[in-house]
């Protein structure tokens, strides 16, 4: 069974950082594309960023240049520093593959950015 933990997730002001984990099991994670995925209060959840086994990576718009997606293949653990964060950066953050694998997700990790 497939099964996401995300943690790191927590209260930040404005232009703080914050790294995120993610511990997957139940996949071969070191083949997988993984990717973050976030969703905040009233909105769809929408992807963030994703990196493949290899370590290229790609980002939406919003957070290039601020967040940075790694991976330790060893550890099936995925990364997200996130740098500069903005107010707009708040929701909750998840880990999936990308695309995302069938079955749930995980419970995510709350980030809120806020003074």
């Amino acid at each position: 069974q497939v099964q996401f933990v995300e943690s790191g997730g927590g209260l930040v002001q404005p232009g703080g950082s914050l790294r995120l984990s993610c511990t997957a099991s139940g996949i071969v994670f070191g083949v997988y594309v993984m990717g973050w995925y976030r969703q905040a209060p009233g909105e769809q959840r929408e992807f963030v960023a994703a990196i493949q086994s290899g370590g290229g990576t790609n980002y939406i718009d919003s957070v290039k240049g601020r967040f940075t997606i790694s991976r330790d293949n060893a550890k099936n653990t995925l990364y997200l520093q996130m740098n500069s964060l903005k107010p707009a950066d708040t929701a909750v953050y998840f880990c999936n593959s990308f695309p995302p694998v069938a079955g749930p997700w995980g419970q995510g990790t709350q980030v809120t950015v806020s003074s």
